[in-house]
């Protein structure tokens, strides 16, 4: 086993995690005592610097998606729309699993630093393009640094926080998207009709400057270098750089395959899964695919809340616009509370009273977002009142805070210090290669009933002549695949010694 091969951590062991020791979170990190919160003299700069940068990212996320559109239009692109997309997930992908390797060999303070400044660079690679192959290169750009920034921030959490303040931040995390996804979608569309899409780009990399100035000082006193600076630095590991992009290459084809429903497009399916299968193997956790309780099933439950979740949240505002007669702006504001549900949710698991039920809070939160995936197509009937559907994707978002929060603590919980970083990469691979997938299944199956071509749907008012069919494909197996993920979560924790 390499050293940044993930460690099949409680999976099908004979060993109570719960019983198990908590490991140090670093050599240089806080004391793991019951003392101190995320907002002391030794936490404050850093807790407010990272959670920055997630409301950076997040604000990003909305604005972006929001201006999209009009970028695709005026730049002759919405036959390729989608990959304006998917360019950012695949290229995620791989800088996810350099970011592992980086952080485990040295520390998280360079592949944060690269990767906001990629992050940025892409930004205003996008912003200033003059053709959609350009857009879409910068997309890229933006995405590889997304990747590489998020493992960081993981690594620098293990290092930094005593286990009992993990929950905290990651709360904090959750909370960071709440007034983006309020404020973002309006700022964005105000900034792109009177002043155009393209300082929509351009002007979020001037933001980049506050969180690093604030957080960079703060991770190089608590979080830089080697998990353990007496052992030797381990060399790359080619292997698992080939397979990243391996993954990173199979998410795209197939993501491709998805949006063109064609003969010819399974040959680019075949190359995907080719590659992907393979990759998968090597990345994530051994017993990841069979739910082997403990860390396999913590990455496998990621990827597969995040994955259904978004993929039916994905199709919500497109069906309220062609099947309820909404406007954009109402569609996407029918989302908007879901915002504070999963900050609610995520709040929640940070309490100290949950700790013990952590599994079953989890479990919980798995059969809300799958009843709430499943209520959401009951308007496609016309009596159904549309506010059912932000009511259910409340619902849902509560859940979902429960639940992603919760398996970024486990994670940390069952990582030694040396392992986080790539055990932080698998967490994330599996959320983002789950994404690409069940988006990529359910666009094929919504243009296979008649619900047109998605990049053409989300990037106009069109699909008008979408069948409700189609969007009831898409939600119904998503919901299937959320109450898959219940039961994957009851294996987080290994079985108890026997007597």
């Amino acid at each position: 086993m390499s050293a940044l091969e993930p460690r099949e951590a409680g999976a099908d062991a004979d060993v109570d995690i719960a019983t198990v020791p908590a490991r140090s979170p670093g050599p240089r990190a806080a004391h793991d005592d019951t003392k101190g919160s995320v907002l002391d003299g030794d936490h404050r700069a850093l807790s407010i610097g990272i959670v920055s940068v997630v409301l950076l990212i997040a604000f990003e996320a909305t604005a972006v998606g929001t201006a999209m559109p009009v970028a695709a239009r005026e730049l002759n692109g919405v036959s390729v729309y989608a990959f304006a997309f998917s360019a950012y997930f695949t290229t995620s992908l791989f800088g996810m699993v350099l970011a592992g390797q980086w952080s485990d060999r040295s520390g998280p303070l360079g592949s944060l630093t690269a990767g906001m400044s990629a992050f940025a660079a892409g930004l205003l690679l996008s912003g200033t393009a003059g053709t959609m192959w350009l857009f879409i290169l910068g997309r890229a750009v933006q995405g590889l640094g997304g990747g590489l920034v998020i493992v960081a921030l993981y690594v620098v959490v293990s290092r930094a926080y005593a286990e009992h303040l993990r929950p905290a931040i990651m709360a904090a995390f959750a909370a960071s998207w709440v007034v983006p996804s309020v404020v973002g979608p309006l700022a964005a569309g105000t900034i792109t009709e009177h002043l155009g899409w393209r300082w929509v780009f351009v002007g979020i990399p001037a933001l980049v400057v506050f969180p690093l100035a604030l957080a960079l000082p703060a991770i190089r006193r608590t979080a830089s270098g080697p998990a353990d600076p007496q052992a030797p630095v381990a060399p790359w590991d080619r292997r698992r750089i080939r397979l990243a992009l391996a993954i990173s290459a199979g998410a795209g084809l197939l993501q491709y395959a998805g949006q063109e429903l064609r003969w010819l497009s399974l040959l680019p399916a075949a190359a995907g899964v080719a590659l992907l299968v393979p990759a998968v193997r090597g990345l994530l956790p051994r017993g990841t695919v069979r739910a082997a309780r403990g860390l396999p099933s913590v990455i496998l439950l990621r990827g597969i809340a995040a994955g259904s979740f978004i993929a039916a949240e994905s199709f919500v505002p497109l069906m309220l616009v062609t099947q309820r007669g909404l406007s954009v702006t109402l569609a996407g504001l029918s989302l908007a509370v879901g915002g504070l549900t999963w900050a609610l949710g995520s709040w929640i698991q940070a309490r100290p009273w949950t700790e013990p039920y952590r599994e079953r809070l989890v479990v919980l939160g798995m059969v809300l977002v799958a009843v709430a995936i499943a209520a959401a197509p009951s308007v496609l009937i016309a009596a159904v009142p549309v506010w059912v559907v932000a009511a259910a994707w409340a619902v849902g978002c509560l859940g979902m805070g429960a639940v992603i929060s919760s398996t970024s603590v486990l994670l940390l919980q069952l990582s030694a210090p040396e392992e986080a970083g790539a055990n932080s990469a698998a967490l994330q691979i599996s959320d983002g290669l789950s994404n690409v997938l069940l988006l990529a299944v359910g666009g094929a199956a919504f243009a296979a009933l008649g619900g047109g071509a998605v990049g053409h749907a989300v990037s106009a008012h069109a699909a008008t002549g979408s069948h409700p069919t189609a969007f009831a494909a898409v939600f119904l197996p998503m919901a299937g695949v959320a109450a898959a993920g219940a039961w994957v979560a009851t294996r987080l924790h290994a079985e108890p010694v026997r007597a």
